[in-house]
């Protein structure tokens, strides 16, 4: 998940390796996916996420070709952000996350943001894993250092909470680190969905982080969730936060698939 994940302040983000060698590496391996692609439940475009993991054996990705970041006259490309989620033994998977940010007014160079690699469990197996009750999950992990500042290693922790109903499904996310900067951090979220079985979604996600001594974000984010298949979504969002009084405006766009590691799970099956 994206706990303390205002993306001006942010310290928990997705991991990508800085080279134009690792978006093509990316964009192949979306494409794979598509042809070779079982479920998939990872969460785009929030920042916060759901208690559901992959199953052993498979792989998600959370991919975000392009989005655009502006506050305070300062627009950021923010090209690619992407999430990938292993599936390791029932009810737990590893996720590595992070991003690329290029400066574009005015220009700077492109520097690697909020990596991190996390571990995430299902305590209680609810609503997301086709079992009675809520469904609570726990995240936590390593924030690894930015390619560039003042930058070094963090840590995290969270509680995930979800519960579907017939009109929609809400998530409740929580979570405390300790910054890149060295700093104590706190993140209270929640993500609200329309109907599940609606193809189409709108969501909206809201949350309050606090960097104590540094910086104090409120965020809100409305978009929709296109689920074209079991395997496959498409996202949009526009998130617009103030960060210690200033406004941030965010667009975010992107997809979700899964699919299985047949490499490693076993033989192809015909």
């Amino acid at each position: 998940m994206n706990a303390t994940a205002g993306a001006e302040t942010t310290d928990h983000a997705r991991c990508w390796p800085c080279n134009r060698q690792s978006r093509v590496t990316a964009f192949l391996l979306v494409a794979i996916s598509l042809l070779n692609a079982d479920a998939a439940f990872a969460y785009r475009p929030f920042d916060g996420t759901d208690a559901a993991v992959a199953e052993p054996g498979e792989m998600e990705i959370e991919f975000q070709p392009a989005g655009v970041l502006s506050s305070n006259g300062q627009r950021t490309l923010v090209a690619p952000a992407t999430v990938l989620n292993f599936g390791l033994v029932k009810n737990w998977e590893a996720v590595f996350e992070g991003r690329l940010e290029t400066p574009l007014s005015p220009s700077g160079p492109t520097a690697f943001t909020d990596g991190g690699a996390f571990l995430k469990g299902v305590l209680r197996p609810g609503v997301l894993q086709d079992q009675p009750g809520p469904s609570i999950a726990t995240e936590f992990g390593a924030l690894l250092p930015d390619s560039t500042g003042n930058s070094r290693f963090g840590a995290t922790v969270a509680a995930i909470i979800s519960q579907r109903w017939d009109w929609g499904t809400a998530h409740l996310n929580i979570a405390g680190a300790l910054t890149r900067q060295q700093h104590p951090d706190l993140f209270t979220g929640i993500i609200l969905e329309g109907p599940y079985k609606w193809t189409v979604r709108p969501v909206a996600e809201f949350f309050y982080e606090e960097e104590f001594g540094q910086a104090r974000t409120f965020s809100a984010l409305i978009g929709a969730i296109w689920q074209v298949k079991d395997n496959l979504s498409f996202d949009v969002g526009f998130r617009h936060a103030v960060v210690n009084g200033t406004g941030v405006n965010e667009v975010r766009a992107g997809l979700t698939v899964g699919f299985p590691l047949r490499l490693l799970s076993g033989p192809l099956h015909k």
